[in-house]
């Protein structure tokens, strides 16, 4: 019985995981998707601007 709770726990471990990085990586391709347009952006500015 010992060895069943072990593997719930393990399981229950392995599907938060997978969900917290998940997140925390949907949160980082939105934060990278947002420097690199607002750094395009300040690309146009100054090419136009000259």
């Amino acid at each position: 019985m010992d060895n069943v709770h072990y593997y719930i726990v393990l399981l229950l471990a392995i599907i938060a995981g997978f969900v917290i990085i998940k997140k925390v990586a949907s949160c980082l391709l939105k934060t990278v998707l947002f420097v690199f347009l607002l750094v395009l952006l300040a690309c146009a500015y100054f090419v136009l601007q000259g």
